[in-house]
């Protein structure tokens, strides 16, 4: 195992093995609280509300989120919000009080914000849906010359086409939005709304699959949230949905604000020019490793097509030599998840190409475990994660059942 796979290994063991303690000294607890407020008897889009609080954190602490949006994640729907009606907490009572008592006041903050802005509009229509992927792809690029030059000689320049935009949607001294019952303004400062960006992609990624493509009928794999289909049957078929094109684009704006904050910043030391009230300065912005650190678009068609065989070869009998090409080929549209890898290198321990299989599954568990869940949602993170280092020790020991009662009994992973 590379050194790379091994160091995020260590990262994710304490989550597989549930070593809360390790994790958090204060997350047993937390835990037993949504479990007495009923977190786990509430229905949510792929299992109960319980699993997919939990899974957010997870994922933000994968990704090295500071604390208080960790905690966030995993309270962050408790007073219910503009996608979800489950107040575990009186938002007009005690509520706030007794979370923020537990979680601590930064934490609070962000979780009640959170919960009453209309994140829809905010993040889809006000932000990504301003933009278009080639327009992403080219301001991402220009960001990173911008960012090295300010890093090599100090100079920065505001009249740079790929700030005029962003600064246009989210100002230095941010936004008012309006609160989701009552209509009042609620200010947000521009690293604020990262956060929430950021905690939407990993809301989304875990709960996302094919039955909200139905609901929305999410054919063009934009998830625009232009369909009504109300009476999609739940769960579906279980398919992997046609979501990250749409999160490749949030992982892009957030790529751009976190730019522009920190030359902004540097501009602020440097030029002593204005300074705003309110800006969440402290609130730390870490970039995730999904799509080679939010600096690639995923096109929507090669979504589809990459999704598309990888589906065949679940549910169709094919030869294996079809199977190993349509495999490769869903690799190659789409290298940002790692399932079809596990899938690839399963087929190379069965054929006894066990060094290929190394290589395959090893980026295919890199994958997954960059993700903090999983993307064929047929099966859990911590399941394909199982499956995937028992495939590459076996690889490793040039192994392999060939009994339908040898893959049967096999479990332990060394």
């Amino acid at each position: 195992m590379n050194t790379q796979l091994s160091n995020m290994l260590s990262k994710s063991l304490p989550f597989l093995r549930g070593d809360l303690q390790t994790i958090d000294p204060s997350l047993p607890n937390l835990i037993t609280l949504l479990q007495s407020s009923g977190a786990g008897e509430c229905w949510h889009k792929d299992g109960c509300f319980l699993s997919h609080l939990t899974d957010v954190y997870r994922i933000l602490k994968l990704w090295n989120a500071p604390n208080s949006i960790a905690l966030c994640g995993l309270f962050h729907s408790v007073y219910s919000n503009s996608y979800v009606n489950l107040a575990l907490f009186d938002i007009n009572s005690d509520g706030r009080e007794t979370l923020r008592g537990l979680i601590g006041v930064e934490a609070e903050r962000l979780v009640h914000l959170f919960c009453i802005v209309d994140r829809q509009t905010l993040i889809h229509d006000d932000i990504i849906f301003k933009y278009s992927d080639d327009e992403l792809v080219y301001h991402l690029q220009c960001s990173e010359e911008s960012v090295v030059k300010v890093r090599e000689s100090g100079m920065s320049n505001s009249n740079e086409q790929w700030r005029q935009k962003l600064q246009s949607i989210l100002p230095a001294q941010g936004i008012k939005v309006k609160h989701i019952k009552t209509g009042e303004e609620v200010h947000l400062s521009r690293r604020m709304v990262a956060a929430f960006v950021l905690m939407t992609m990993a809301d989304f990624s875990d709960q996302y699959y094919s039955f909200q493509d139905e609901l929305f009928d999410n054919e063009n794999g934009r998830l625009e949230f232009t369909g009504n289909n109300f009476t999609a049957l739940w769960p579906g078929n279980g398919q992997p949905g046609l979501w990250m094109n749409s999160i490749s684009r949030m992982g892009a704006v957030y790529n751009l604000i976190v730019r522009e904050e920190n030359i902004f910043i540097q501009e602020t030391i440097t030029q002593r020019s204005q300074d705003y009230n309110d800006r969440d300065d402290d609130l730390e912005l870490v970039i995730p490793p999904v799509f080679e650190y939010c600096t690639k678009i995923l096109d929507t068609e090669k979504q589809k097509v990459a999704r598309d065989l990888y589906w065949d070869v679940m549910i169709n009998h094919n030869r294996m030599e079809t199977v190993e090409m349509m495999l490769k080929e869903s690799c190659e549209k789409n290298r940002y998840v790692g399932e079809p890898y596990l899938v690839l290198g399963q087929v190379y321990v069965s054929t006894g190409r066990f060094e290929e299989a190394e290589k395959v599954v090893e980026e295919g568990l890199r994958l997954i475990m960059e993700w903090g869940s999983s993307w064929d949602k047929r099966m859990s993170w911590e399941g394909w994660i199982a499956w995937g280092r028992l495939i590459l020790m076996n690889a490793k020991n040039k192994s392999w059942p060939k009994s339908s009662w040898g893959i049967l009994n096999l479990g332990l992973v060394r």
